[in-house]
């Protein structure tokens, strides 16, 4: 190391240009004009020319896929009796009522076991039966908020069921 040379330290953002030395103690200026004293062993040669040959590489960057069970989709089930069941017409009013309040506690349960953060149950809008039935059954129902899609409270034909899985 000489008196001119440039200098950065190790372990610190700071580098200057020598401008005395006195056996193990360097002193030297920084690029704002500031005086700093260091030992020998602290500094190192500031050679910008040794990084010059040095090609850049850029680098695959690996992004791993979601889950399934982790995407921001939501399940949606639809209670429309003519899609859960075959033959619609063999079945009385009470029976239809049971299948479809059977298959959204069967949702519910699934949904909390797979970790389910979102269910949007579409009932529809008709004289209000099975809308009453999906609303009772939800507020008897723990860790979930639950709330109309659309603004106009009974002119949707659909809930969203936001769950709270604990850790």
């Amino acid at each position: 190391m000489n008196i001119g040379d440039k200098i950065s330290v190790v372990d610190e953002d700071l580098k200057g240009i020598i401008t005395s030395i006195n056996g193990d103690s360097v002193a030297f200026e920084d690029e704002f004009g500031f005086s700093h004293q260091y030992p020998k062993s602290k500094l190192v040669l500031h050679q910008s020319e040794i990084y010059e040959n040095i090609k850049m590489q850029d680098k695959y960057e690996y992004t791993r896929p979601k889950s399934k069970k982790h995407s921001t989709n939501h399940l949606i089930l639809d209670l429309h009796f003519n899609k859960l069941v075959s033959h619609p017409n063999d079945y009385n009013s009470f029976e239809r009522l049971f299948l479809q309040k059977e298959k959204l506690m069967d949702s519910l349960d699934f949904c909390r076991e797979n970790r389910i953060k979102r269910l949007e149950i579409i009932h529809g809008i008709g004289d209000g039966t099975l809308q009453k039935m999906v609303h009772n059954t939800l507020q008897s129902q723990v860790g979930i908020d639950f709330y109309n899609k659309d603004i106009l409270h009974h002119q949707t034909g659909a809930v969203i069921v936001e769950f709270h899985h604990s850790i």
